[in-house]
Parts: C-alpha cells; structure tokens; sequence
C-alpha cells in the first residue's frame, strides 16, 4: 500500500491512531524496545503538548487516542525517532535477525535510509463523540485479550487499562476521559 490516505483535518476532535511495525515484526516483546515506545509517548505529552487518552503497546503494534495541535507532524517524528532509537539499539546488540528483516523490508523509494521499522502511515481515525471514544478505549484495553495475550486487560503491562481503574501505571502520562 502507498502513502496512507488517512489524515487529521480537524484538531479539536481526538484520534484512534493504529501504527504497525513492518511485517508485524514483534519487537515489543522486548522490554526495551517497549520502553522507547513509552518515552516517546510521553514526549508527546510533556514537551509537544499531545494529550494521549488511552494506549496499548502490542507485540508488533501499538494504538492510541491522542488529540493536539501538529497531531500528524508530531506522530510522523515520534515515529521517526523510536525507529531510529530501535534500529541503533539492535545494531549495538548485534540483534542480526531483525537488522536484516527490516533491512530487507525496506521499500525501494526510501533511499535516505537502510531499514524500515514502521510501516507506511498510521490510520487516524476521528473521534466524533463520547459513544465512539468509549468504544474505541475498551478497543484499546481489550486488544490484548482479544489476540490471547492476556487473560483480563489489567494482567497486560503496556496499557492505559490501569489509569481508567484507579491504578497509575505510571507507563505513559494519561488524560482520562470521563463522561
């Protein structure tokens, strides 16, 4: 698939957003790599002033519900510098396995770089009222139960389910959304 059709067009309203490592490699199964995910989301939150509402982290993918001004430069640099902190990781690790699986994964246009860790686009979908965003956050929170990872979402570390069920996970800074 090309360049994604998907964009945000209007700001005021939060996004479901669902971006995939390339050939849904699962990376996120290691801990650091998990991690870098989290920094990064929370750079948003701190430093570009994207408020997250809820997230999960996946073995080869994550989905969040961000609002904020830039949302779609802010994802693509987010995207850019977790790829960029995974591929040194592995090439400091010597991690060969997935160096040349996303070397090889690499499309033939992008020719400023010799891995591909992501892939094209992130699907924004708009959020456009309280019914659609509660949906979208059990989405979220039952994702992992879903693909039979988890038993419960509150057994499945990498998520916002906590946040919503008076625990901090203290993982990604959340803005909790209660109506």
């Amino acid at each position: 698939m090309g360049r994604s059709r998907y964009k945000i067009l209007d700001e005021r309203y939060p996004y479901f957003i669902t971006t995939t490592v390339i050939n849904r490699y699962p990376v996120f199964e290691q801990v650091e790599f998990a991690q870098i995910i989290t920094d990064g989301l929370n750079f948003l939150v701190d430093e570009r002033d994207i408020d997250i509402y809820a997230y999960v982290i996946m073995p080869d993918h994550i989905h969040i519900i961000a609002k904020g001004k830039n949302l779609g430069k802010h994802v693509s640099s987010f995207k850019s510098y977790s790829a960029r902190r995974i591929i040194d990781s592995l090439e400091r690790n010597k991690m060969r396995y997935f160096l040349n699986a996303f070397k090889e994964a690499k499309r033939k246009f992008k020719k400023d770089q010799t891995h591909q860790f992501w892939a094209e686009g992130y699907h924004p979908k708009q959020i456009f009222n309280t019914d659609v965003m509660k949906q979208k956050i059990g989405y979220i929170h039952y994702n992992p139960v879903k693909a039979g990872l988890a038993a419960h979402p509150k057994t499945w570390k990498n998520s916002s389910f906590g946040n919503y069920n008076g625990k901090t996970s203290g993982s990604v800074k959340i803005n909790l959304f209660n109506r």
